[in-house]
Order: C-alpha cells, then structure tokens, then sequence
C-alpha cells in the first residue's frame, strides 16, 4: 500500500488484473511514507491543526486505507462480501498488551467505518482474547504474525468461539469476515540456517521443505476445524469460514524459484499476499492449479523428520514471532520518529 497507487491509478489496474484484495503493515508504511513526497501535503495540513506527528500519521493511514477500501468496493460488493478486503494494523507496540489491543482495534474498527475493511491483530498469546472480543462484536479481524501450528489452532478456536458467543447473545454472524495470516518464507529461512549448520545428509535433505509442509498441515488443521457439527451450526445461521492467508510469500533464497509459495500453496478458501515482484513473477510465469493438499503424507512425515534432526519447531516459532513483533515496532517508531523531526522543520 502506497498513496502513489491511488492517485496514479495503479491500484485500481491490478483490481483489474485480478487482485483480490491489499493487505499493509506498519513496515510497508514506513517505506511508503520515507519513500516519497506523497504524504508531505496532508502531513503539513494535519500540522496546521494543531495535530501531533503520530496522530498526523493515523490520519495518512487512514486516508490511505479508506482510499483502497473505495477501489476495492465494487468487487466486494460483487462477491458478497467475499473478497475486495483492504487490511490495517494495529500500534504494533501493544502487541503483548491485549487490552491495549483490544481498545486501539475497537478504535481503529470505528474511525474507518468501512465493511471491507479488515483490522489487522497480532496472533502473540496475549492478542487471541482480542481476536475473539473483535469477532463478537461483529467486527473484521485479519489475524497476522502466525508462525506455528499450535498457534494457528489458537486462532481458528478464537474466531469460532467469538462467532458462537455472537450467535448466543442474539446476533446474527452473517457478514463477519476473517483472515489468519500465516507467515511463509521466514519459516524457511529459519529452518534452513539450523539445517545447514547440522550439515547431515539426512539435515540438507530437508533445506526448502519446511514453510510449505507447515502450511499444508496448517490448511489440514482448517478442513478439520471448519468442518463437524459444532461449524455446521455456525454455518446454517449464515457464519463463513476464517480464511487461511499465506503471507511472507516472496522468496529470500535465490535457489528456490521465486514463485515458490504461490504455486505449491493454492487451494480452496486461500489468500496470497504478494509484494509487487511476486505478482508480477507468478503473472509472468506462475502456475495455477491445486496445490495446497498435494502429498500431505510427505508434508506430514518430513515435517517429523525435523525433530529428528533436532529442530524444535515450537522455538523456531517463538523466536520469528518475537523477531516479528520487534521488526514492525522498529519499522513504526522510526518512522513516528522521522516525522517528529520533520515537523520540526515546518
């Protein structure tokens, strides 16, 4: 997400092309906002108001989000609410704070006003409550920073109970809309590291395996939870499934093709966030066709052959979680920081 795409028309091309949907992180702002002259007019009109550096920034987000969310209207409105979702994250400093989460997404859910809008929650222990509470009040949640398993079981059972709790106090679910991003290409570079280290035939056997097995165990653990009779009764009252979304899908090795977590992970109910270079790669040369289920059993057994090579899997996830977390509120306090200096000299 950039303020260029609006006003050059670019966004409104790709819906064009094919595109679903954007997604933003407090990363792609700060490069959007640093990057460019773009923001310098409404940044020195918030200014005049008396408007803090921070607050300016909400200003520009919002502006930005409400923007897409307009291009992106009529596609959701043709596909019932099934696509056309823009998505805007929360202070990602309140990431271990749930109630703080929970307020700012209320906050955030509020002042954007729009159906199409997704707000974006970090999946830390501490934010699944939040993720719930959003559900239960009938608002949109993109559920982002997923790096395990275990993890995503936790979100899928938030966004269902939060459904259920709706659904007991009288409300009907219908319309509610949910992602839960789970992030790729870190997983791989992560794991490879260690099993490069270990050196082992049966180690290197394994380098480029893991992000996509665990996200076709990840798309097993869906079917299963979203399906049985406690969904189904979700389901009749009107309630749609929380889609799985593949983030971080760009490759960072350059051996693997860089349409690697397109292709092998496409399939029913699916999202795919891809920065610009993947989308262009995967129109250029990408290919379309059911990937998501294939060879689940080699996905389950190499995904073991892990903890045997002494990779423990649940620590690769807590420290990418935390690498995460400190990389979006790196990427936002520079950012706040840069505009306070900048201010400074209006």
């Amino acid at each position: 997400m950039q303020r260029g795409y609006l006003t050059s028309g670019v966004l409104a091309d790709l819906v064009k092309s094919g595109v679903r949907g954007l997604t933003s992180n407090p990363t792609i702002f700060q490069k959007a906002i640093q990057g460019s002259s773009d923001y310098d007019e409404q940044f020195a009109e918030e200014l005049s108001k008396g408007t803090s550096p921070i607050d300016a920034y909400w200003e520009m987000v919002i502006a930005d989000i409400n923007g897409a969310a307009d291009v992106f209207q009529s596609l959701y409105d043709s596909s019932n609410g099934g696509d056309g979702f823009v998505s805007v994250e929360v202070d990602p400093r309140l990431a271990h704070d749930g109630h703080g989460t929970l307020s700012a997404a209320r906050r955030l859910h509020e002042v954007v006003n729009r159906s199409n809008v997704m707000i974006k929650i970090p999946a830390t222990q501490e934010g699944i409550p939040a993720i719930r509470e959003m559900i239960a009040e009938g608002r949109n949640v993109n559920v982002t920073l997923i790096f395990s398993l275990s993890r995503y079981q936790d979100v899928m059972d938030a966004y269902i109970d939060g459904l259920e709790q709706r659904v007991e106090s009288g409300l009907s679910p219908v319309g509610i809309s949910s992602v839960a991003s789970f992030f790729i290409s870190r997983v791989d570079n992560e794991i490879d590291k260690r099993l490069n280290a270990l050196g082992t035939a049966d180690a290197l056997s394994l380098l480029g395996t893991a992000a996509v097995n665990q996200a076709r165990l990840a798309y097993a653990l869906f079917q299963k939870t979203f399906s049985g009779p406690r969904w189904e009764r979700l389901k009749a009252a009107g309630a749609q499934v929380q889609r799985p979304l593949w983030a971080s899908t760009s490759t960072k090795n350059p051996d693997y093709p860089d349409t690697k977590y397109v292709d092998e992970l496409i399939g029913p109910h699916t999202v795919n966030t891809l920065p610009e270079p993947t989308l262009h790669a995967f129109a250029d040369h990408g290919t379309v066709a059911c990937t998501i289920d294939k060879e689940l059993s080699t996905s389950r057994r190499q995904w073991a052959q892990l903890a045997m090579n002494q990779i423990d899997v649940d620590e690769v996830a807590e420290q990418l979680e935390r690498e995460g977390v400190a990389s979006f509120i790196q990427s936002f306090e520079e950012l706040i920081h840069a505009l306070e200096a900048k201010a400074e000299t209006l």
